[in-house]
């Protein structure tokens, strides 16, 4: 008899184009993410391009993926993980996360924590030695949640938005 997960319990699996939904979903169920998604259906053609685009850009070695948590069938969670090859720090590689979010119905429950620790994991596990990310200045419990984690607030990120509706 296989095993299969309790109902509680949370596993991984990088997102495929079927999950786009569900991920748009979870973008948008956010304060800020609610003004910057388009979650209908069917979803705006330009996620599926970015997801195409995005996953082109993968390989093993250096992935560009959606880590998805799941508990049973549902995606209660998601965030990009990005390996990123480059010249400083004498070559060595870094990884990037991007667009962290849990389900409102399934926060408190250490989903977001258990996620990060995944991509933390999978991170080292490719080589990088530094993962990274930049949050919004006005999400200070999400500043807490990652000070708790061991991240350190070390370099001020600086944007520009370069086209006025993508800000």
């Amino acid at each position: 008899m296989i095993n299969s997960p309790t109902p509680t319990e949370i596993t991984f699996r990088p997102a495929t184009r079927d999950d786009l939904p569900a991920i748009v979903a979870l973008l948008a169920d956010d304060e800020k993410g609610k003004t910057r998604e388009e979650c209908t259906d069917p979803l705006p053609d330009a996620y599926y391009a970015a997801f195409d685009a995005m996953t082109s850009q993968s390989t093993a070695a250096l992935p560009n993926q959606y880590l998805l948590a799941c508990q049973g069938d549902d995606i209660v969670g998601c965030l990009q993980l990005t390996l990123i090859a480059g010249l400083s720090r004498r070559g060595q590689l870094r990884a990037q996360i991007e667009g962290v979010r849990v389900s409102s119905r399934h926060r408190g429950q250490k989903i977001g924590e258990k996620l990060i620790l995944e991509s933390i994991s999978i991170s080292k596990l490719l080589g990088a030695v530094l993962i990274q990310f930049t949050t919004d200045k006005t999400r200070k419990d999400a500043h807490r949640f990652y000070e708790r984690l061991g991240f350190v607030a070390s370099h001020e990120g600086m944007k520009m938005a370069l086209d006025p509706a993508s800000s």
